[in-house]
């Protein structure tokens, strides 16, 4: 008996003395995998930054050593959450710019641009995020109160979707524009021969080219703060949708010297300088930065009226809106793009634009295999065209399922009954296309997450509205809804063999919820916070003071 004992103890301190060491282990949690079969686990090992082993924890302290030990105390693990469209540098200027979102009023509007100015005193007020639909008087602003606040300052105010812009006289003035200019692919509004002040889409350029740019410290400011902002949603990987070569650069950077620690996929803006130099190059890519593709758009907004319809607007006779980009221009754009290894994200609002995108896409990409271009919104199609997402291998849908919720009040009135039932339609694009990729477009919506993730399978505002879901037959199950915020948004940006799922081999990037939102009632998932962000096994974000990762093993 005592030979036996002997040997017991002489093994288990054999077994302790050939323990791997690790960074980190993760135990006590309740641990969506998001692999193939959606497996649940409780625990899982990282070293140098990955996944090395899945399991339980008794088990894995068995084989390894950890010099970290990360107790979720039974809270909910899923795999680092990515948004597949959001314009992340965007929302960190948007930070230092004056914030008008969510006003109920245009009064509400002035009185925050006011309030900014006494505060800051900028030789140019420059700011976003007005939405007429909100408002009780449903109608377009006009610069006539700019004028008399500001008859010396210019002001730039552009609305939420950043496709139509308020200015007044002063910016107009600077920036050469009269009653008589027009803009291809965009619009200068005049009413009664009057300048309204409201320019659409391509009409704004020519205000872009007077604000004044931001200092390379201002920036670097924007994309940190953005970054504090990402992490405490959880999300670890950001599709940022259109930079220039000087952002991407500055980007890389950042993230050389680690201040930068969030992982993007950022998409080259479609200036042909950036172009010329990306697609020539080929693609750029480190474990944090990810440059293969180009952001493309084709319409306009569906709230400013300037997405692209086949048939006139419901609640504007003789009114199409209108394509920003020629067709021969986008067959050639779309011809180029496919000879590289880059990818082409088409932003596609209406039914037109979104016919003329999958018509080029499938024509140029007819015999081309695994090349994953996304139409970014995806959000208004005929029924027939929904036939050109074939599987998951050439043309995919990226959608923001909070454009649904966001726009549900207003958008059968520019659509009409016919057409809504073929808008935001994800379920039915997700049984085509085989994967459907989830964002938020923050800052047009919010960064939150976890309102894509109810507005995916609730169809339904914060506040319950309407009651049984804006069409149902569109919701996503909680699973599909997951998957699309993980594993499929890592596929559209082909870096599912190395993020997306909690996987060995895979980057070490996981969200901590407090609650889990594949069980609990519907209406809970938008109480849901963020107990900790991990990126490469590092803990990025902590809800708490005190961090629950120990030194040594438990």
């Amino acid at each position: 008996m005592k030979k036996i004992l002997l040997l017991v103890i002489s093994f288990l301190f054999i077994a302790c003395e050939h323990k791997k060491p690790v960074d980190l282990l993760v135990m006590g949690a309740k641990i969506y995998t998001v692999n193939k079969d959606f497996d649940l686990a409780k625990a899982f090992v990282v070293n140098n930054g990955k996944i090395v082993e899945v399991g339980e924890g008794e088990k894995l302290l068995l084989k390894y050593e950890p010099k970290k030990t990360y107790d979720a105390l039974g809270k909910t693990i899923v795999p680092g959450l990515i948004d597949a469209h959001a314009h992340f540098y965007g929302l960190g200027l948007q930070l230092q710019k004056v914030d008008v979102t969510d006003t109920k009023s245009f009064d509400e509007v002035i009185e925050k641009i006011v309030k900014f100015q006494k505060k800051h005193q900028t030789k140019f007020i420059n700011g976003r995020g007005w939405d007429q639909n909100d408002w009780k008087i449903k109608k377009f602003p006009t610069k006539d109160t700019l004028d008399k606040l500001f008859p010396n300052t210019p002001v730039a105010i552009t609305r939420i979707d950043g496709h139509a812009m308020l200015v007044n006289q002063k910016a107009l003035d600077l920036a050469g524009i009269n009653k008589n200019t027009k803009v291809k692919g965009g619009e200068v509004k005049v009413v009664n021969g009057k300048l309204t002040g409201i320019l659409i889409d391509n009409a704004m350029s020519k205000i872009s080219k007077i604000i004044p740019q931001p200092t390379k410290k201002d920036n670097i400011e924007a994309l940190l703060a953005a970054q504090d902002t990402v992490f405490k949603y959880g999300l670890t990987t950001i599709d940022d949708a259109g930079l220039s070569k000087e952002t991407i650069m500055l980007i890389d950077s950042l993230q050389e010297t680690k201040d930068l620690k969030v992982r993007l996929y950022a998409m080259v803006q479609n200036q042909q300088e950036d172009l010329d130099y990306f697609l020539n190059e080929g693609i750029l890519k480190t474990d944090r930065l990810s440059v293969r593709s180009v952001k493309v758009y084709a319409d306009g907004a569906l709230g400013s009226r300037g997405a692209a319809l086949k048939e006139e607007y419901s609640d504007r006779p003789e009114h199409f809106g209108a394509m920003l980009i020629g067709l021969e221009e986008l067959k050639d754009l779309a011809m180029t793009i496919s000879k590289t290894d880059y990818q082409m994200n088409t932003h596609a609002i209406g039914d037109s634009a979104n016919y003329t995108i999958l018509k080029v896409y499938d024509s140029v990409l007819k015999y081309e295999k695994d090349k994953r271009w996304r139409v970014e919104h995806a959000q208004i199609l005929s029924e027939k065209d929904f036939n050109y997402f074939k599987g998951k291998q050439n043309i995919i849908p990226s959608v923001q399922p909070t454009h649904a919720t966001s726009d549900m009040y207003w958008a059968e009135d520019r659509i009409g009954q016919k057409r809504i039932h073929n808008a935001y339609a994800y379920k039915k694009l997700l049984k085509r296309a085989g994967l459907v990729a989830l964002g938020t477009d923050f800052p047009v919506e919010k960064v939150s997450p976890f309102l894509t993730f109810y507005a995916a399978v609730a169809r339904k505002d914060i506040s319950g509205f309407p009651k049984t879901g804006f069409q149902p037959e569109n919701a996503l199950s909680r699973e599909e809804a997951l998957r699309g915020m993980t594993i499929w948004a890592a596929y559209t940006n082909f870096e599912e063999n190395e993020k997306g799922s909690i996987e060995p081999g895979k980057f070490a990037d996981f969200t901590v919820l407090d609650r889990d939102i594949l069980e609990i009632p519907e209406t809970d998932i938008l109480k849901t916070k963020v107990d900790a962000t991990f990126i490469n096994g590092e803990e990025v974000y902590t809800s708490k003071p005190t961090t629950k990762v120990s030194e040594g093993a438990h």
